[in-house]
């Protein structure tokens, strides 16, 4: 394996924690390779990956119904399959 995919994935985590202000350290207990096969870094992650596993956190304003914003998605992102969790209504 070419690239170190764990030490890229605790350089990322220390990014997000110098970006938030946590100053924390964290503990290894066990440094274990991980395989690129298994999927992405959030960074490297191709878009269309978010697109098919992803989640999108929607608020909706008054006036359409949740129905019509679901169908929306689809069309927006051609999607076969799309629903949603809980009501969204405001």
């Amino acid at each position: 394996m070419d690239i170190d995919v764990t030490q890229k994935g605790r350089e990322f985590i220390n990014s997000l924690n110098e970006f938030c202000g946590y100053k924390a350290n964290w503990l290894i207990k066990i440094d274990e390779p991980t395989s690129p096969e298994w999927g992405w870094l959030p960074y490297e992650r191709p878009l269309e990956k978010y697109v098919e596993y992803g989640v999108i956190n929607l608020d909706k304003p008054p006036g359409p119904t949740s129905h019509e914003v679901v169908a929306w998605i689809k069309k927006m992102f051609n999607m076969k399959r799309a629903g949603h969790g809980g009501t969204l209504e405001p």
